[in-house]
Order: structure tokens, then sequence, then C-alpha cells
């Protein structure tokens, strides 16, 4: 089992497959999951509102024919564009002091090749276990919408689900050491202020306003934000993306545009945030006009990423924990992820039986230098990450 999920790994590694072209990810594991005869199809989705961009995600349904619980596992097949200061190629896995480095190492080839690998034991020992049990492999997760959870979510073919488990790298964003288990996720909101100047020449600035200064009397006040703590997810944070402004070959720029991305916790949403913003170019004291404006959506519900937790005492976290004990010489970190990802939409878009969102988890191996050069996963956490998983679908698929 050790040396085929490695190798799978391996070659998921050895295929690039950057977000908007994943097709040959895509095209691989259909064809491993035919070989290992687990019924699954490709479905195609096309956003057109936004990016104008068509891919694919792959649903795999294993039905043990027995009633239960239905548990989704979900991956992602895509990953970053390659950045400079690789010193392995990024494309040809290579192990290294029990590291395996490659683009996509842990986030989350390895993650993704996990729940290949255990939808396949599932699939050969049906008599082990009772309910359903749900492969989502996607696409785009990487990129600035997550369109591929998105169009999953849309597509309303998915039944109610009890549980879901994320195989993203937990313990790589974590500050506690493998195994952590993260019980939630605070969320993001990016949104524009756009500030509205009067035109000049160059030569006599007093003569117009200038939007940039403007804006950037706002940028500096962002630093004195006051971000309070949810007693769960903590603070959020405030980041200055980028700021924009043109004044040609001669002119005072009229327009300026700052684009700010926002972690948020659960007492903050959009009103929350566009309100926070307003109290920040109060106290800056901006003296032109301006607008706040939140950047187009694929979907109503991909308009931002809302945080979420699930509550300690719920039934589903206490097996968890057990399982990642019993295989981890009685070792399990709780945690909250940092940043965001699909299982934002999963855990706060997607239903049980009972119309409550899901119990959605992240576990994943361990590994360093993601989104960076020198990506690795550490080889034994792979191995140990299956077997969790494994003795948890076990335990709860009774």
């Amino acid at each position: 089992m050790e040396d085929n999920l490695l190798s799978l790994v391996k070659k998921m590694i050895s295929i690039p497959s950057p977000y908007y072209q994943e097709n040959d990810i895509v095209d691989f594991c259909s064809l491993w999951l035919d070989n290992k005869n687990l019924d699954h199809q490709v479905i195609g989705y096309n956003e057109t509102k936004v990016i104008g961009y068509s891919g694919k995600n792959i649903v795999c349904m294993i039905d043990s024919e027995k009633p239960g619980l239905t548990i989704m596992l979900n991956g992602h097949l895509d990953t970053v564009p390659i950045c400079t200061g690789w010193t392995t190629n990024p494309f040809i896995p290579t192990e290294i002091d029990g590291k395996l480095y490659g683009l996509g190492a842990v986030d989350m080839k390895s993650g993704s090749a996990i729940l290949m690998n255990v939808a396949n034991y599932l699939n050969l020992n049906k008599d082990k276990w009772s309910g359903k049990v749900i492969l989502t492999l996607v696409t785009d997760e990487e990129g600035p919408y997550g369109l591929g959870a998105d169009a999953l979510i849309n597509k309303n073919i998915l039944p109610p689900i009890d549980v879901v488990i994320s195989c993203e790298p937990s313990a790589a964003f974590s500050k506690d050491d493998f195994p952590v288990l993260c019980l939630g996720a605070r969320g993001c909101f990016v949104y524009n202020v756009n500030f509205h100047g009067v035109s000049a020449h160059a030569s006599t600035p007093e003569n117009g306003v200038n939007a940039m200064v403007e804006a950037a009397k706002f940028i500096l006040e962002t630093k004195n934000v006051i971000l309070k703590e949810d007693p769960v997810l903590g603070k959020g944070s405030f980041c200055v993306l980028k700021a924009n402004s043109d004044g040609g070959a001669c002119s005072v720029p009229d327009e300026a545009q700052v684009t700010i991305h926002r972690h948020i916790v659960t007492f903050e949403d959009e009103d929350y945030v566009i309100n926070e913003a307003r109290e920040l170019i109060k106290k800056a004291k901006v003296d032109v006009p301006y607008d706040i404006s939140v950047r187009p959506e694929p979907s109503k519900g991909a308009r931002y990423y809302k945080p979420y937790y699930i509550d300690r005492k719920n039934k589903y976290v206490d097996p968890f924990i057990k399982s990642i004990k019993e295989v981890n010489g009685g070792k399990a970190n709780i945690d909250y992820f940092a940043s965001i990802g699909d299982f934002n939409y999963f855990g706060t878009r997607l239903y049980d039986k009972n119309g409550n969102n899901p119990a959605t988890f992240i576990f994943g191996p361990d590994g360093a230098n993601f989104h960076a050069a020198n990506e690795y996963v550490e080889i034994d956490s792979i191995i140990k990450t299956r077997e969790t998983i494994v003795k948890y679908l076990l335990s709860i698929l009774k």
C-alpha cells in the first residue's frame, strides 16, 4: 500500500497542472479510477460571468449498498504556477531525507492521492462499512474564486452530506506539529476602494485633486485598523493587495483604486467589512468622493469565502481525534485553518438531511514551502494521514 500510494503521488506531481490548465491531471486521475474499477463521472463546467473558463471535476461514488452516513472526501488537482528559486526540477519528484520535493507535493497532490487510495480501499472492502462515500476531485482551487468547488455545489448533483474531509495540508499550515486536525477556517472578503479626484496638468497640480494622494491617506490609515478577536478563530487580517493610478504622461491622476484582502472571522460579514473601510476613510480625512466595490463573482455563493467552525461537541469530532491518536502514538493537535479553501464553501454551502451544514474537517499531511520554491511533503505523514482517514471512516460508517 505504501509503495503504491507514494508512486501515485509522484506520478501526479510529474503532471503540470497550474490552475486553468488542469486537463492532463484530470485525464490521469480519471484513467486511474477506471483502472481500479471505481465508477465515476468527469463533469464539465463553464464560468461565463468573470473568467470565461471551462473546467472539469471528478465525482466518484462508492456505495456500500447498506444504509448509513454520506461522507464526502475532497481534494483539488491544480497547483499555483511555477515560481523561481527551485533547486530541484519541480516536475521530477525527488526524495531527500524523508521528504518528497515537487510542485504541489503538499498542496495538495499528496492529499488528493491519499483520498484516491482511500476510495480504492473502501471499494474493495465494502463488507467492512455502511453508507456512501463520495470522492470529489476539483479544479481551480488555487484560482481567485474556487471555480471547481463552486460549480460542484451549483450543479446540485450532491446528495445531503453528513461529513466532509478535505485533505488539505492542515499540519503544513499550522503552528502545531503533525498530526493537526482543523475544525474550521477563517473566511475572506476582497473589495476595492475607488477614489475620484480632479485632473490637471502635472505642472500645476494645485489645480487638481490627486486621487492617488487621497488613496495613500487611506492606505496609511489601514495600519491602525483594530481587529477584534473571535473566541474560536482568533483575529482576521487586513492586507492592502495593490494600488492603481495613472496620470498618463503629464496629468494629475483623477482616479485611484486600492484593493483590500480581508481575512474574516465569524462575526465579520460584508456589511461589517465595508463599514470598517468607511470608518478608516473617515479617519484618514480623505477629501475626495469614493465608492467601494466588490469584485464580480461567478455566482452568488462565490461572492466571498465565509468563515466556519465545527462545534467541539459535534458527535463526529471525538471519533476523528481518537483515530488520529491511535495512528500517531497518542498525539492529536487541534487547530483552525488560518487561510481559505474549498472547505469554506463546503462548510457553509452544503447541507445534511436536517438542513445543517456538514461537519467539515481539514486533515492532511505535513510539509513546507507551499506556494514557494522547493515545496515538499513529509513522506511518513502521507502514510499516517491515509491510515488515520481509513480508521476514522471505518469507525463512523457502521
